[in-house]
């Protein structure tokens, strides 16, 4: 399913919106003090990220029907997901996209994709402990690694004990 010369306008002016809306929210945890993960590794086209977007809605799309109703019509028609579940734990609703072709592994509208799939996994790094999908090439760094791995080259650990810190603080 191509997408024609209407859903492409409408989706640029959706992802217009998104990334507005983005960095104005990105540039307000900055203020605060908050820091990214630093990213690292490239995209395997392992296609994880298409077979199953998942959207964490707020409360007001979670808990109103006609709302919900409204925001699935538009996921439907206009970025071509459709719902496969709802994961209460995290407000999440979860799609099956029908622009994923999955014994190609590829997008057939990859030109005109919404916002929330030309950023992943960049909309993952300011979670505390960002988990990617399996077969992911991308990892995350801590964004003040050099500091923890200072610190750690200072202490007396075993080199499994080292590793093992190293990994679970994302230092590499």
């Amino acid at each position: 399913m191509r997408d024609g010369i209407l859903r492409r306008a409408v989706k640029r002016v959706a992802r217009w919106h998104f990334y507005a809306n983005l960095h104005v929210h990105r540039a307000w945890r900055r203020t605060r003090g908050g820091k990214p993960h630093v990213l690292a590794g490239q995209c395997q086209r392992s296609g994880g990220c298409c077979e199953a977007p998942a959207i964490a809605v707020g409360r007001v799309i979670w808990s109103l029907p006609y709302a919900q109703r409204v925001f699935l019509a538009w996921q439907r028609h206009v970025n071509g997901f459709e719902l496969v579940r709802r994961e209460a734990e995290g407000r999440a609703l979860v799609f099956r996209c029908t622009h994923f072709d999955r014994e190609e592994r590829t997008c057939d509208s990859y030109d005109s994709r919404p916002g929330m799939c030309r950023d992943y996994p960049r909309l993952l790094l300011w979670q505390p402990n960002p988990e990617f999908l399996p077969g992911c090439g991308y990892r995350a760094i801590a964004p003040n690694a050099d500091g923890l791995r200072e610190s750690l080259e200072k202490l007396d650990l075993t080199p499994e004990q080292r590793e093992k810190l190293e990994k679970g603080l994302r230092l590499s």
